[in-house]
């Protein structure tokens, strides 16, 4: 089965743990060989495009991502701007990197070394650094993961104005079904390797495909600021 990742639009990966969700984004990020069929970016097969090329239309940012240098948030920015200036910044570079801190409202932290800050904080710097990579499209492996519930909510929504704003094309791998349907789309959910469902929010976030999705019931109510996906206690359970 084919997938499609409309541009210029927030897609979420979904589905159980095991699912397939971040191999395949690994494979799209060119992380990941394919085992069978193609990856294709504007029609046009990923392997042949130069990796340093690639870097320039597509970021990425892996879960829980580990640097081992003493980095201000600052320099973790900078690192953005390698495909393009190789270390070397230029004046375009700083003030790109200024966008990405400023958009993100990081600019009191600039300074700031990764180990002194939270762990929504890091999160928030490393976000900064792919977007200052300056490409039409961004993958995330589980940005959302281990965050409170502020610091979850900064990110997608700068993640929705990315889109929304600058026209870039997002997909993530998120685990909360209602941070995916509030913020999405589009989503593709996958399970046992494959490919489940995709399309449009309204069309995969459903009760039945949720439970045939997670092997749970799931309520779903609708109201003026959004759809709320009640998995805790709706009538009773699938066995």
């Amino acid at each position: 089965m084919s997938v499609q990742f409309p541009a210029g639009e927030l897609t979420s990966l979904i589905g159980p743990n095991g699912a397939g969700k971040t191999t395949l984004l690994m494979m799209i990020a060119r992380l990941l060989e394919p085992t069978g069929g193609r990856v294709l970016l504007e029609q046009q097969c990923t392997t042949n495009i130069p990796i340093n090329a690639y870097a320039r239309r597509v970021a990425t940012l892996r879960q829980s991502p580990d640097f081992n240098l003493r980095l201000t948030v600052d320099e973790l920015v900078a690192f953005g701007r390698f495909p393009y200036s190789r270390g070397l910044l230029t004046d375009a570079d700083h003030r790109i990197i200024d966008e990405a801190i400023t958009f993100l409202s990081l600019e009191a932290l600039r300074t700031a070394y990764l180990d002194e800050l939270s762990g929504g904080q890091r999160q928030m710097a490393f976000l900064a650094m792919t977007i200052a990579q300056q490409t039409d499209y961004l993958l995330l492996d589980e940005p959302l993961n281990n965050l409170d519930i502020k610091h979850a909510i900064q990110i997608m929504r700068a993640l929705r104005r990315l889109c929304d704003e600058q026209g870039r094309t997002v997909i993530l791998v998120v685990h909360d079904i209602n941070f995916a349907a509030h913020y999405s789309d589009h989503v593709v959910a996958m399970k046992s390797g494959q490919v489940h469902c995709a399309g449009r929010v309204d069309e995969v976030v459903t009760e039945a495909q949720l439970a045939a999705l997670y092997g749970l019931e799931f309520e779903i109510s609708h109201g003026e600021r959004g759809r709320l996906c009640n998995y805790f206690n709706p009538p009773g359970e699938l066995r």
